[in-house]
Formats: C-alpha cells, sequence, structure tokens
C-alpha cells in the first residue's frame, strides 16, 4: 500500500523567502516538530546530490535516515528521496505565489511501506498527516513573526 500524504498551508511572506527557509534542511528542527537533529553529509547549500542525516522521532521510534536531494527549482519546488530502512521516502516541497506577497506551501510525502510497516500505513498516513498540518503550522508561524 502507498502512503501519499498531501498538505499546505498560506504564509504572509513571497515564495523566495519562504522557499529560502523552508528548503534549507539546516531549518528543519525549528519547525518540524518530529525532527531532533540534521547533520550534512555533503557540503551545504542544499542542490541536486546533496546528502542530508536526519534524526527523528515518529508514532513513538527513533528513526535516523538519509535524504538525497533529487530536484531543485529555486523558489519553487523540492524534492528528496531516501531509499534506506522499511520505508522508502520522497518528500517534496512546492512554493506558489498566492497574491499580495503571500505563498501557498505544499509538503508531500510519498512512500511505500514494506514488511510491519505496510500493514499500519493507514495508520501512518493519518500520523504523517496530522504531523505535517503541525509542521506547516509551525513554519508559518516562525516565518509570519514580526521579530525574527
Amino acid at each position: 500500500m502507498v502512503v501519499d500524504v498531501v498538505s499546505e498551508v498560506v504564509i504572509d511572506r513571497p515564495p523566495v523567502e519562504v522557499a529560502a527557509y523552508a528548503g534549507d534542511p539546516t531549518n528543519a528542527p525549528s519547525w518540524y516538530v518530529n525532527i531532533e537533529s540534521v547533520e550534512w553529509l555533503t557540503p551545504p547549500p542544499a542542490r541536486p546530490g546533496s546528502r542530508v542525516a536526519f534524526v527523528a522521532h515518529f508514532l513513538g521510534r527513533r528513526l535516523a535516515y538519509t535524504y538525497e536531494i533529487v530536484e531543485l527549482v529555486p523558489g519553487e519546488r523540492l524534492v528528496m528521496r531516501t531509499a534506506q530502512g522499511p520505508f522508502p521516502m520522497e518528500t517534496t516541497y512546492r512554493w506558489e505565489p498566492h497574491g499580495g506577497g503571500r505563498t501557498r506551501m505544499t509538503l508531500r510525502n510519498r512512500g511505500e511501506p514494506s514488511g510491519f510497516a505496510s500493514v499500519a500505513a493507514p495508520v501512518l498516513s493519518a500520523a504523517m498527516r496530522r504531523a505535517n498540518r503541525k509542521d506547516l503550522t509551525a513554519l508559518k508561524t516562525l516565518l509570519e513573526r514580526t521579530d525574527r
């Protein structure tokens, strides 16, 4: 069973600003509720071929995984993939102008769990949807703060 979770938010900042912040993996722990740490395995900045190791907690488990950036269109789209572990995942960020200097950011997580994770795919999808909503809300709050 394929997991495909899409969430979006409108942020009161221009796409170039939202993309610069959200598209930099170094900033992930500041807005992803479950991400504990990030380590660049290749020199920053993000570009196709860059590899970044993440440590996260999700559904009571510690997860360590490495994403490779496979596509980057500055200010528009970032696609990262991991093929390791029981749950290969692709994460896509899209940033689109939404009038008045605002940005519609879409976060999509797709993957095909195997083993036990495949049995739990509906639960994983629901948990990912909740987490993504929290993450995008945190990002919106952070980027819209006037004192940052």
